[in-house]
């Protein structure tokens, strides 16, 4: 996949003290341990920081050198910054083969280091504590994860932690960012890769002008079940980030997301054609299962399908950028990803 220049500048242009500073790579699982991250040294006074989180307050007493991840983005907005962590989670949805993302990897490159010195782990039976103690970190971030007290409480005896904000897996990109620049002491860092990746959206959103104002949903289907329709609420990320590219929430998306603190909501089939978004989004595994859509008796009376103003994605690779946002995947969203919501609104515009 192509990534877009942003990505480069933001991973590596920042300061060429990050690139003139670069040390040995981090540990792969038969690597040194005693390694370092890639990276520059913090500016001089940056530390002690506090950082506050939703299970209080985490403080980085020295610019940390070894960093692990544990959320969806974190180890996107460290090699923005200019480092690279020693351990993050395994990319297991819309990742390539070795568990990663290629503007993850393409990053890490232009770093000076190699995507496989980062050790993946898996988290999909839960936080593996042990695997990321064997890294010996400095710092656990997890901005934009789902750590529960007890996960955050196990990884503090390993190192500080800063968990996300507010709520599990739903920290906008901007905060996550700030929060890691604070961690690391790159606040000013931090700051520049914001106003670029901002510049980004900016200037896609001039190339792609008709989802200015256009109501939208993004949904899922169970192809054993399609009695109802899964949405995403206004807290995930997906519409977060459609709302920041322009577009509003459909006026069920909104019902639906009212009192509601889960990230997903289900709408009956009998009710689709009150799904009255302007540009509906959705996965699918393959064309079948997009006609098999359309030509549902109830599914298919959704407005947007009826008039062909949808997005249906077969390449999750090319919808994570959208559903997990970083400095280095939005640029991925707004050059391959964007067009075809641009192009759905087209056609309900028609």
């Amino acid at each position: 996949m192509a990534r877009p220049a942003l990505v480069r500048a933001a991973a590596f242009g920042l300061s060429a003290t990050v690139l003139a500073a670069c040390s040995t790579g981090p540990t792969g699982a038969s690597s040194d341990s005693s390694a370092p991250s890639v990276g520059a040294a913090a500016p001089e006074g940056s530390f002690p920081v506090t950082v506050s989180h939703a299970f209080g307050e985490t403080t980085i007493e020295s610019d940390p050198q070894r960093v692990a991840t544990v959320g969806w983005s974190d180890h996107d907005v460290v090699a923005a910054l200019g480092e690279v962590p020693v351990g993050a989670t395994a990319v297991t949805w819309g990742g390539n083969d070795a568990g990663s993302t290629d503007w993850f990897d393409t990053a890490v490159s232009d770093l000076g280091a190699s995507s496989e010195e980062v050790t993946r782990y898996d988290n999909s039976d839960g936080i593996p504590v042990d695997e990321i103690a064997a890294l010996q970190p400095d710092v656990i971030l997890g901005t934009n994860s789902g750590l529960t007290q007890e996960d955050f409480d196990r990884l503090s005896r390993i190192a500080p932690v800063v968990a996300y904000p507010e709520v599990a897996w739903g920290t906008p990109w901007r905060e996550s960012l700030e929060m890691v620049g604070l961690a690391l002491g790159r606040e000013e860092e931090a700051a520049a890769v914001a106003d670029e990746t901002e510049a980004a959206i900016e200037a896609a959103l001039e190339d792609n002008p008709h989802i200015e104002g256009r109501s939208v949903a993004w949904a899922w289907f169970t192809p054993a079940d399609l009695s109802t329709i899964g949405l995403y609420t206004s807290i995930d990320l997906r519409p977060q980030m459609l709302r920041e590219l322009g577009m509003v929430d459909a006026d069920v998306v909104t019902e639906l997301s009212e009192g509601n603190h889960s990230f997903t909501a289900n709408l009956s089939a009998e009710q689709a054609d009150t799904l009255d978004a302007d540009v509906l989004v959705f996965y699918v595994d393959d064309e079948a299962q997009e006609q098999t859509l359309l030509d549902h008796p109830l599914v298919g009376q959704i407005p947007a399908l009826q008039d062909g103003s949808y997005v249906a994605s077969s390449d999750n690779a090319m919808a994570l950028p959208l559903s997990s946002p970083s400095p280095l995947s939005i640029p991925v969203a707004l050059e391959g990803f964007l067009p075809m919501v641009d192009e759905a609104a087209q056609a309900a515009a028609q």
